[in-house]
């Protein structure tokens, strides 16, 4: 049985539909008892930062795909209690979740999923490290007002060049690692574009509903007004990670992907066909 972590995530859910397709018996780890997880063979209701809870998440698990909820503040804690329990349960290989570029410090997201990283490779432990670009499905909440108003607003520059990867390319990959030992203490960019300037972006979405879409750079005071309901380190951290991507973008290679899927990953032209596609049915 696998264990998946961070489950009702949409990260999570993807990966849980993937291995129940594959008829993998999965159990899901979950807050709360309301969420209806579909694929998952258990469900496990309980609290990250819970030794006991994470002793008895592992019983008879003979593999972890482990999620951290995002953006955690205690997510070298929640990486350091996974590991110990991992190897406590004698588990046969522990993937992690981690992110591209995990060595950038200044955001602080992506430093801490470094510092995991680090204690996995002196844990002992048969791992696999897949480090995902950010989802094309981050652009989807915006899709309405793209197509209405023709604008794509987002708070950092139309120059900054940032590669993107499907999330489902992500699950298909996450579940080719979990079922193969051939992956074991590899570390993986999930990269699905090269990388794309907002410009670029955006001719590719005009491309795609046939009309002209002109980009937007939110100013940070103002996107920081309107996201008040997060937490503080999740808006600190959110805006630290949009002044990098403003100077420095975040470029990743697709030959892992490619590689692990064997077949080319979907380009952001075929997602937008597709998500059109379905908002129209």
């Amino acid at each position: 049985m696998v264990l998946v972590t961070g489950a009702s995530g949409k990260t999570g859910r993807a990966i849980v539909a993937q291995l129940a397709k594959r008829d993998v018996a999965v159990r899901a780890w979950v807050r709360r008892q309301s969420i209806a997880l579909e694929g998952a063979s258990e469900l496990f209701i309980g609290d990250m930062q819970d030794a006991e809870d994470w002793s008895r998440a592992c019983v008879n698990i003979k593999k972890i795909y482990h999620i951290c909820p995002n953006m955690h503040p205690e997510e070298v804690n929640i990486g350091r209690l996974a590991i110990q329990s991992a190897k406590q349960a004698g588990v046969e290989h522990f993937v992690y979740h981690s992110v591209l570029h995990p060595q950038t410090r200044e955001m602080a997201h992506h430093w801490h999923k470094l510092l995991v990283e680090e204690m996995i490779l002196a844990s002992g432990l048969p791992f696999t490290i897949l480090q995902p670009a950010p989802y094309m499905q981050n652009l989807q909440p915006q899709w309405e007002t793209i197509k209405n108003e023709g604008v794509l607003r987002l708070p950092y520059s139309i120059n900054s060049a940032i590669s993107l990867v499907d999330l489902n390319d992500v699950a298909e990959a996450a579940v080719t690692v979990i079922g193969s030992n051939q992956y074991i203490f590899g570390t993986f960019e999930l990269t699905g574009t090269p990388p794309l300037t907002q410009q670029e972006v955006s001719n590719i979405l005009g491309a795609t509903i046939n009309r002209t879409i002109q980009f937007e750079e939110i100013a940070l005071d103002n996107w920081e007004a309107n996201n008040k309901t997060l937490s503080d380190f999740a808006r600190q951290t959110l805006l630290a990670m949009f002044r990098y991507y403003d100077q420095f973008g975040l470029a990743g290679n697709s030959i892992s992907l490619r590689s692990i899927l064997g077949r080319t990953p979907t380009s952001l032209a075929n997602f937008f066909s597709t998500t059109n596609h379905q908002s129209m049915c």
